[in-house]
């Protein structure tokens, strides 16, 4: 990679895309039809959300299964919230988003009775079998698959180890135009390993970064889930929209040495219980739906038989099943928990709800645009309206698929009429006077504070109280932590410090914003669903 000097010219490329998930990765395959291709990654190539997605994709793929029934299992699940238009929209291209994994190379599991179908599992909130899966590992297997092709691809510049710092816009740089909109031209993006701060310039840029789940203290996410493609783009002026509805995965394996680890939703699908420690099962008496509950339901069960019991974790037992049965299904879990001295055919996992997944985002529409000309949003950092209050699951892989592919419709379309040379003229990174921080022990200081408020204050169970108390944190913080953006090099831990800081804030307005409970925003102020809030939380723009 040319790195940025004064006189040196600035990295181009038709398509910059910000992101190498399962969102990223496909549209730049996609795109490089079309053009060249710069695919930013922030850690190691395939370190993502998508990755670590266990259960598998909804999709309506039985013939018994209608499309209608997956709509209305996606509508019950988000509580109202959920866009008629985009649920229809992704449901009816489901069926097409597989075919084209599978056109791809990917493998899913074929069904034990009949060879030439594929096994369908079911997950919490459906209520029919049509998750397609790779046994407990479809992430993993999806994304290498990609990864392959991404890597052999000539029009393809994969560039790992980058962590985008801001987005370069017309508006940004003073260019108010009479008639022309705010556009994106690039962004700024630190080189981890290097500490080299570049600027690449692209026709269009995508923004495919995943969620913001590193913002509490306990997640099933990656390192990398900092909010960054969503902090960048409030920066930058897009609106962002339901940020108070953060998902909490039910079942993450409760052991000091198992960070992160995600304990599928198939398990339960399968037949998995949960229990006290006592072996009493306890959902029956939460929903009558019971381990098939939708996962908000089941992760406030859970909460409250923690905090009414005073124990560390619940039990998964799926010991039932069989042993033959477990090993085939659940190989990567089997496998885990095997390493930490847990033998799931013969004991329960312990486990403990997690943050997972960010319902909310970047507000989009159905071609995947941003408030930004020439800036897309797609995946976990978009709010699609697909979700609305709580997301159903194995959705998201889906609504990946669909809108990268509906974002490369829209960008095709409007290939021609964009300039192929936008802006000779953006300026390189400046580092002004800034030094390298003397005192580290304070940026991390701040990334723990804020991530323990939000688990504590902004968590599955909030209050006013604990609300207001986070936002006066939070207000104070970001302060501080621009003082050390202005004033100290630029840093990873200090970008995804300052992103954190905004992610958290809009997640703490959306939160104090919505006078009722529902979906996964659960308030003991506001107790009941109120039909009077069946709208969207959009935030308005403040200044960075």
């Amino acid at each position: 990679m040319i790195l940025n000097h004064p006189e040196k010219p600035l990295n181009f490329s038709d398509f910059l895309v910000i992101g190498a998930g399962l969102a990223g990765m496909d549209i730049a395959l996609r795109l490089s039809e079309h053009g060249s291709v710069v695919l930013l990654s922030k850690a190691e190539a395939c370190e993502s959300n998508s990755r670590y997605a266990q259960g598998g994709i909804a999709a309506v793929l039985n013939p018994d299964d209608r499309r209608k029934s997956h709509e209305a299992d996606t509508h019950t699940a988000g509580v109202g919230l959920c866009n008629t238009d985009t649920v229809r929209f992704v449901v009816k291209n489901g069926q097409k988003a597989i075919q084209h994994l599978i056109d791809l190379g990917v493998s899913f599991t074929k069904d034990e009775q009949n060879h030439e179908a594929y096994h369908l599992t079911r997950e919490g909130g459906h209520s029919a079998r049509r998750v397609i899966h790779n046994a407990d590992a479809t992430g993993k297997t999806v994304v290498e698959t990609l990864l392959q092709q991404v890597k052999k691809h000539p029009d393809i510049q994969l560039i790992q180890n980058q962590i985008s710092i801001d987005l370069v816009t017309s508006h940004k740089l003073g260019q108010y135009l009479p008639g022309q909109p705010n556009r994106c031209l690039g962004g700024h993006v630190l080189d981890i390993k290097t500490g080299q701060v570049n600027t690449f310039r692209a026709r269009f840029v995508i923004l495919a970064t995943g969620g913001a789940g590193k913002v509490y203290l306990y997640t099933s996410n990656p390192d990398i889930a900092t909010g960054d493609g969503i902090a960048m783009a409030y920066r930058a002026g897009c609106r962002v929209a339901n940020m108070e509805f953060i998902q909490f995965h039910p079942t993450c394996l409760f052991h000091p040495q198992a960070k992160s680890f995600l304990v599928s939703e198939a398990v339960r699908g399968e037949g998995g219980r949960l229990i006290l420690a006592n072996g009493e099962a306890f959902m029956q008496r939460h929903d009558p739906r019971g381990e098939l509950a939708p996962r908000d339901i089941v992760a406030r069960a859970i909460d409250f038989e923690m905090k009414r019991t005073g124990d560390d974790c619940v039990f998964l037992d799926i010991t039932h099943k069989g042993a033959e049965f477990i090993k085939s299904h659940f190989p990567t879990i089997f496998e885990k928990c095997a390493s930490l001295g847990i033998d799931m055919t013969k004991e329960p996992i312990p486990v403990v709800p997690a943050a997972h997944y960010t319902c909310g985002g970047i507000v989009t529409h159905l071609s995947a645009k941003t408030d930004i000309h020439g800036l897309y949003a797609i995946g976990e950092t978009a709010h699609t309206g697909l979700h609305g209050a709580c997301r159903l699951a194995s959705n998201s892989l889906l609504e990946c698929l669909v809108f990268s592919e509906a974002a490369y419709k829209d960008i095709v379309r409007h290939l021609q009429e964009t300039p192929k040379r936008p802006l000779e003229s953006i300026p390189l990174w400046d580092s002004f006077d800034t030094t390298p921080c003397e005192e580290a022990v304070l940026i991390s200081h701040d990334w723990d504070e804020i991530r323990r408020f939000m688990w504590n204050y902004v968590g599955i169970v909030r209050s006013d109280h604990r609300l207001a108390r986070a936002r006066r944190r939070i207000e104070m913080l970001r302060q501080e932590i621009n003082q050390y953006y202005w004033n100290c090099k630029i840093t990873q831990d200090l970008v995804e410090l300052r992103n954190i800081a905004v992610v958290a804030e809009l997640i703490i307005r959306s939160a104090l914003n919505r006078k009722e409970s529902r979906g996964l925003h659960y308030t003991t102020n506001y107790p009941d669903l109120d039909e009077a809030c069946n709208k969207d939380t959009i935030l308005p723009i403040s200044s960075p």
